[in-house]
């Protein structure tokens, strides 16, 4: 297994997993927890829509920063930033100052923290093992899936918010560990080129923050309520979710690397479009919405080595990797945040939440497009990527 003698990877996908345990018992309830504050499902996604317009505006930041301190140094500050985002939304009990204070920490962890992460590993992992090692970091994020969603239900319900989310800080912060003895990432002060070459990977984020609002954050409100706004049963749902998803990723990494991206990207977005029509369909009945929402959990492990596999290696072969991945997620708050607009907007019009759910149709279909164009770049002859 040549993809797993990459010691930078491996740190790296160690640090993804710790993460992952952090998201799964804190993140996967955030939603969750507005709705518990008070907060209604149209003004839930509003607040979310604000959260990715304040990362937009904080983005020019992060270069100078990497210039300046490296991306290592950058990704572990986000590491740390995030965590902050747990205990400022355990204090949130409606509108208020507090509400404010838990917009800005999610804004300035997520801007320190995806990019620099989604850089670095495009710099540090190996264009022709790409799929094989997001494959194994899905894998295992995945697993931890299956536990981590319990731990949080139990807490909320038991110790409740403050000390619960309280650890998950602790936890997402623990992650930045596996991070200190892998090797820096100097960022240039100028690579001419670098926006221009970023064009496509901006289409396609636009495309993918439009699809995850749809079928990840408006379907999390769904489920919630479907469920009688149970947390101890929506974490159940989530833990189940994550006993489907496991080994995905596995499976669908080594055909990439193998050149059989057509093939995973036919699976990955047929798969896409299923899952936002069952989950349409599903939130009357609590049982079939728990079933559509672990059939959900395959997507994750599948679709993401699919954009990886082309993300990261255009990243690589660009003048600066973190430019590029800075242009490409200001992208994707684009998308998200105007998909959690017009689906607030539905919604506080009567609409029902299926429908929302469906405007997911539209990420599915530009997103695999522009995905597919991204493919024919790196096809041999027209990128040459770095080893």
């Amino acid at each position: 297994m040549a993809f797993f003698a990459n010691d930078a990877v491996n740190r790296v996908n160690l640090h993804y997993g710790i993460q992952a345990l952090a998201q799964g018992a804190g993140g996967v309830f955030f939603l969750v927890f507005l709705l518990r504050a008070g907060f209604s499902a149209p003004a839930t996604l509003a607040i979310m829509a604000a959260i990715y317009t304040a990362r937009f505006w904080l983005r020019p930041a992060l270069t100078p920063l990497s210039v300046r301190f490296g991306l290592k140094a950058v990704l572990i500050a986000g590491a740390l930033g995030m965590g902050l985002q747990y205990p400022c939304l355990a204090a949130v009990h409606g509108p208020g100052w507090p509400l404010v204070g838990l917009i800005a920490a999610s804004a300035l962890g997520d801007v320190l923290y995806w990019p620099s992460f989604n850089a670095y590993f495009a710099t540090v992992g190996d264009a022709h093992h790409r799929g094989h090692q997001i494959g194994v970091r899905e894998a295992l994020a995945a697993a931890i899936g299956i536990v981590a969603p319990l731990l949080g239900a139990a807490g909320l319900v038991t110790i409740g918010p403050g000390p619960t989310f309280a650890m998950v800080g602790l936890v997402q912060a623990a992650s930045a560990l596996p991070l200190l003895g892998a090797p820096d990432v100097p960022v240039k002060a100028r690579a001419p080129g670098a926006w221009r070459a970023s064009r496509d990977l901006v289409l396609f984020y636009v495309t993918d923050g439009w699809f995850d609002a749809c079928w990840l954050f408006v379907w999390q409100i769904g489920l919630f309520m479907s469920l009688g706004r149970s947390i101890s049963a929506y974490g159940g749902a989530m833990a189940l979710a994550g006993v489907t998803g496991a080994a995905c990723g596995l499976l669908i990494g080594p055909r990439i690397d193998a050149g059989r991206w057509r093939m995973a990207i036919t699976i990955a977005y047929t798969l896409a479009a299923a899952i936002v029509a069952v989950r349409a369909a599903s939130l009357a009945v609590p049982w079939l919405a728990v079933a559509a929402n672990a059939l959900g959990a395959l997507l994750i492990p599948i679709i993401s080595p699919t954009i990886g596999g082309a993300t990261y290696n255009l990243l690589k072969a660009s003048p600066c990797p973190l430019r590029g991945q800075v242009a490409g997620e200001a992208g994707w708050d684009i998308g998200c945040a105007a998909a959690c607009l017009t689906a607030a907007g539905m919604l506080s019009l009567g609409a029902p939440i299926g429908y929302a759910i469906l405007l997911g149709f539209l990420g599915v279909g530009a997103g695999a497009t522009q995905l597919w164009r991204m493919y024919r770049q790196l096809e041999p002859g027209k990128i040459r990527l770095a080893a």
